[in-house]
């Protein structure tokens, strides 16, 4: 379900797109308060809340137990964006991994409040007229027996 779900044209990019910011920012956020890479990707792959992401997250856990960067075992999933996989690339050379997971973070998190904010523009209308449709059938519903009546009394 989980599978079929994330590949859904809007509503699975919306799924992909708030699990991975949901993994960052936790990642980022332990490693941070300096706790270490193999505790935080155990904690983060029980926080993204999907099981995808999760199984990825346990390869790339078992990657750099070996001695492996971040990055390739990210890439090697398919799972996450390469935006993601680069922007973790970089925090790794430059030593500010928990800083680069952060904005990784912020800029799912914007991107997920945008898709959302499209979506509930999409769906006003939408409900407006199925309220309106409701609204119809009731006043009919309420209406045909009292015509019905006054038809009988003439």
């Amino acid at each position: 379900m989980d599978g079929l779900f994330i590949r859904l044209p809007v509503l699975g990019d919306l799924a992909l797109k708030s699990a991975v910011a949901r993994f960052t920012r936790t990642l980022g956020s332990l490693l941070a308060s300096g706790v270490s890479i193999l505790e935080a990707l155990a904690i983060g792959r029980n926080t993204c809340g999907n099981v995808h992401i999760a199984e990825a997250i346990g390869h790339v856990h078992d990657q750099i137990k070996q001695g492996a960067s971040m990055a390739r075992p990210l890439e090697e999933t398919g799972v996450f964006p390469g935006m993601v996989t680069g922007m973790i690339q970089v925090g790794e050379e430059t030593g500010a991994l928990a800083e680069m997971l952060e904005r990784i973070a912020d800029t799912y998190d914007e991107e997920v409040d945008n898709v959302v904010a499209g979506l509930t523009s999409v769906i006003e209308p939408i409900m407006i007229v199925l309220m309106a449709l409701v609204v119809g059938v009731i006043v009919i519903a309420l209406f045909l027996p009292i015509m019905s009546v006054i038809q009988h009394l003439q």
